[in-house]
């Protein structure tokens, strides 16, 4: 590991994110999105100064460490929210299982009409799972690790950009199903833009990312001969 490198590129991500909130803050878009707009401009100064992507694993080894703990956080919310969220556990559990049922239909329907190879099915299914847990269940169903977490990460950045949007222009604003929802379609991501709209989203986000997340490895390997085939 190239030390120096790695606290340029360390240096660089953080001050381009921080940069992306402000720009965010000031330019409230999809596009616009801290995370849509960094990894944009991340990848630009790194093909721009020639550093090579496994010469950033330093820094994302680094970051990664941090997700741990950022992780066991959620904990603190969703302590703090335990009343409402065990007055609210048969609609949010229901939310959760239903979202996670629309996402494989979606994933169904978008197989049968763009007839995609399997290995891109299997990879595919996935995408709608945390990374870590993605690429596990991926080994299982033969499917392809590094299209699993271009799957898993796309859409959790199009799920973190157009929910709160979409969420927005529909009415719908109660923070338990905005939470619901962004957990279980953008997972860590989207916890992540939950957690930035506040204590009770990031709760049910943080609950509804890791049952979803279950649920999908359960099912996923049960259906994906049938889906593949």
């Amino acid at each position: 590991m190239d030390v120096a490198i790695t606290i340029y590129t360390l240096i660089v991500t953080i001050v381009v994110y921080i940069g992306s909130l402000l720009l965010n803050k000031r330019v409230p878009s999809p596009f616009t999105h801290p995370v849509f707009v960094s990894t944009l401009l991340i990848i630009f100064v790194l093909i721009s100064t020639h550093i090579h992507y496994k010469q950033y694993e330093g820094t994302k080894e680094i970051l990664s460490f941090f997700l741990g703990p950022a992780t066991v956080g959620l904990a603190i919310p969703l302590y703090q929210n335990r009343a409402l969220l065990l007055r609210n556990i048969l609609p949010s559990f229901t939310g959760i299982i239903v979202g996670s049922i629309v996402s494989i239909t979606a994933t169904i329907i978008m197989v049968d009409g763009f007839h995609l190879s399997s290995d891109i099915i299997r990879s595919i299914s996935l995408k709608t799972i945390t990374t870590p847990m993605a690429i596990d269940v991926a080994s299982i169903i033969h499917g392809d690790p590094i299209l699993t977490s271009v799957f898993v990460v796309l859409t959790g950045m199009l799920g973190a950009m157009t929910g709160p949007w979409l969420m927005n222009k529909m009415g719908i604003h109660n923070p338990l199903a905005r939470g619901l929802a962004l957990g279980v379609q953008a997972h860590g991501i989207g916890t992540a833009q939950a957690a930035a709209e506040g204590k009770l989203q990031a709760a049910i986000a943080g609950v509804a990312m890791g049952i979803n997340g279950v649920f999908v490895s359960i099912i996923i390997p049960i259906m994906i001969p049938w889906i593949a085939n």
